[in-house]
């Protein structure tokens, strides 16, 4: 397996030379000093030879992503359409594909759970029929038993079931997507809209394009959009908070104050607790674009307690209501808030990417860490995943 420090050790030589990581990934070292990712594989009985980028704009965290993300979509196709339309075989055929991804032990609690609360009253449904009041009698019943962690988690998994189902033109909606507000310790007294459906995200953030908002404020949603942060953290986000040689993340990162993060009041005055986030291509293109409004011909040399996201004296933040009134424009009221692409950015990233990049995501959001002394000194933690993370949700946006 390779490591971070062997890929930045690979220097040319006088012929081309590979350095094999796992499942067919190696880099390729040519005598120019190109670096490329390629992927071995056998297709259709013949091998294969993929080339998935060049290091180090893609990490090595983001090949391995890409990897997995290729062979399991040539495993998908080599299998054909899927044909079940019962509920149950619909689930069948979501586990078989994600099975490899999981642990045993993951994958038979997955199984397990679906056979004991959901398939007894759904299974034999046709799933183009379920209507989420079916749904909710079987979340319920595992509440009743004191049981709400596991219906939090059974919930998800039947979801991701119909985001597979949608994917293969089986339904036309997920009647699981809005259960928690009906659950039991998970409604919300202010609930916030969500888009749950990566082309309704891309869609939102077309429109506000033409829903005529200042320059800025767009910026504002998109940036927003792709740090999956909180909406006071990107109103008061200032130059000086860009790491631009970041060394934990081997590329620019912003790191979140604290004072900006949603954590005790004795954290939010210690530095320790910053929170860490990986910059991607579309982020810093943002970037470069809200420093030409502000004037700046040198996006580094520009005064670092100036506002990121501000008209061109860079001294007034966005006003708190105006990227939700720009979605309201677009013509999304009721459906998604600034507050929603942190729950857009999970659920669509945890169904994409599976269980193995869970606690990623969750590191990636800045969820608090229940050992107090480890969260002081981890904050970035998985900062492999969570840059291939913000990678891939980059992608996906600008799809």
């Amino acid at each position: 397996m390779l490591t971070n420090a062997a890929v930045k050790a690979a220097l040319p030589a006088a012929r081309p030379y590979k350095l094999w990581d796992g499942g067919g990934l190696h880099l390729f070292v040519a005598p120019s000093g190109t670096r490329s990712w390629r992927l071995k594989l056998r297709l259709d009985g013949r091998e294969q030879l993929l080339t998935l980028g060049r290091a180090p704009d893609m990490t090595l965290a983001a090949a391995r992503l890409e990897r997995d993300r290729r062979k399991a979509a040539l495993a998908e196709q080599s299998a054909g359409e899927i044909q079940p339309q019962t509920f149950g075989q619909v689930a069948r055929a979501w586990h078989a594909h994600n099975v490899k991804r999981w642990s045993p032990v993951h994958a038979g609690d997955v199984l397990a759970s679906l056979e004991r609360d959901i398939f007894p009253t759904i299974g034999d449904k046709p799933i183009g029929d379920i209507r989420p009041a079916e749904l909710l009698g079987s979340i319920r019943a595992i509440e009743a038993r004191g049981r709400r962690a596991t219906a939090s988690r059974v919930r998800q998994r039947v979801s991701a079931i119909f985001g597979f189902a949608m994917a293969h033109d089986l339904v036309a909606a997920d009647p699981a997507a809005q259960l928690g507000r009906a659950m039991a310790g998970t409604g919300l007294v202010h609930p916030h809209p969500a888009l749950l459906d990566i082309a309704d995200c891309r869609a939102l953030l077309h429109a506000c394009m033409r829903a005529g908002a200042s320059p800025h404020v767009e910026l504002a949603s998109r940036f927003l959009a792709l740090t999956a942060v909180r909406l006071d953290a990107v109103r008061g986000m200032r130059w000086g908070e860009i790491d631009w040689e970041c060394a934990d993340a081997g590329r620019p990162a912003w790191r979140v104050p604290p004072a900006r993060m949603k954590l005790a009041k004795d954290k939010k005055a210690d530095p320790r607790f910053a929170h860490l986030v990986p910059l991607s291509a579309p982020a810093l293109e943002l970037l470069r674009a809200a420093a030409q409004i502000q004037g700046a011909a040198d996006i580094r040399a520009i005064d670092p307690a100036q506002l990121v996201f501000a008209p061109a004296d860079g001294t007034s933040p966005i006003a708190r209501g105006s990227i939700g009134a720009m979605y309201r424009r677009a013509g999304f009221e009721g459906r998604h808030v600034p507050h929603g692409w942190r729950s857009s950015f999970s659920t669509i990233l945890n169904i994409d990417l599976g269980p193995d990049y869970r606690d990623a995501i969750d590191r990636a959001l800045g969820h608090a860490e229940k050992n107090k002394v480890e969260a002081a000194y981890n904050r970035s933690g998985m900062i492999d995943q969570r840059t291939a993370i913000f990678d891939r949700w980059g992608e996906l946006l600008a799809a």
